[in-house]
């Protein structure tokens, strides 16, 4: 399951101006969105994958 291209940069954008209004709370939105999306994708295996690749390029 993916999302086109051009729907990835859409939510790129959408994100990207999301984490600036919530200006000095931007990390408990993350928190908030990542467990929002999470319990969407109904799969705490994928969902553990996702926080791993995430993880994988900040090293």
């Amino acid at each position: 399951m993916s999302l086109p291209v051009d729907d990835l940069e859409a939510l790129w954008e959408r994100l990207a101006r999301a984490v600036d209004e919530a200006g000095d709370r931007r990390e408990l939105f993350l928190a908030k969105l990542a467990l929002l999306l999470a319990e969407r994708l109904g799969d705490r295996a994928a969902a553990e994958d996702a926080i791993a690749a995430a993880l994988r390029d900040l090293r």
